[in-house]
């Protein structure tokens, strides 16, 4: 993938991220969403150990978010490989507004989910964007759920009327998942069956973000292999409710 300041020069393909299956599978829509938006500035709440994170800085102004210390340690280590980005504690350690803001597998974690749409959508500039993922139908709520200190799942229509709630514009919402999505859910269920879901929703949620995540190198290549053939196969259906997550992407007005 090509990224492009705002000049339209291209500065020359990406190294791809250390990402779980389950977050190539949101990949493509994510790289939709930057193509859309050509953010100069880029805000992520809930940057996790910062596989994404050191590949966002490599071509943006980049700042996450990570509460969760261990995880914080780990996305700032890969910034400093990077040599670019910063990585805060808290959203409310941050004063400025960007031109896109990210959140991945963070919306489902927060009991007032209305209200945190509304912080965000304070962080975004006039005219930027936003764009989010989440668990997709809260039928197929199961063990990894639990584990994770998710509150719920979200149907497309729930998720478009609380983005427009919340004050964002433009919404589209492409789901992903259908394939490979449905077996990876399968087998996180049935390991997530074998932790003890012991603290509250607050401290599992702190503690997910370190959950099946590829451990050096070789494990992060095999997942970009594995998850490859299937990102093709659910092309299809990203229009649709078929798959186990969605991708949102949503304007704020001017």
């Amino acid at each position: 993938m090509f990224e492009r300041r705002r000049n339209g020069q291209s500065r020359g393909p990406l190294p791809f991220p250390e990402l779980t299956a389950n977050a190539w599978l949101r990949y493509d829509s994510v790289c939709r969403a930057l193509r859309t938006a050509r953010p100069i500035s880029i805000l992520e709440i809930g940057a996790g150990r910062g596989a994404l994170g050191a590949w966002l800085a490599r071509r943006h102004e980049y700042t996450g978010v990570e509460p969760d210390g261990d995880s914080r340690a780990a996305a700032r280590a890969r910034l400093a490989a990077v040599g670019r980005g910063r990585i805060v504690n808290e959203l409310s350690d941050i004063d400025e507004q960007y031109d896109l803001v990210c959140a991945f597998e963070v919306l489902e974690h927060i009991d007032d989910d209305l209200k945190a749409l509304r912080q965000w959508l304070d962080h975004v500039r006039p005219g930027g964007s936003l764009v989010l993922s989440v668990p997709a139908h809260q039928s197929r709520f199961g063990a990894s759920d639990e584990l994770a200190g998710h509150y719920r799942r979200y149907e497309r229509s729930g998720l478009a009327n609380r983005l427009d709630e919340a004050g964002f514009r433009d919404i589209e919402i492409w789901s992903h998942g259908a394939g490979l999505g449905y077996a990876l859910e399968t087998i996180r269920n049935l390991l997530a069956k074998q932790f003890r879901r012991d603290g509250s929703l607050e401290e599992r949620t702190s503690a997910s973000g370190r959950y099946f995540q590829p451990t050096g190198s070789i494990t992060a290549s095999a997942c970009a292999v594995v998850a490859g053939p299937f990102r093709l196969v659910q092309r299809p259906f990203a229009d649709t409710d078929i798959g186990t997550g969605y991708v949102a992407f949503a304007r704020r007005s001017r």
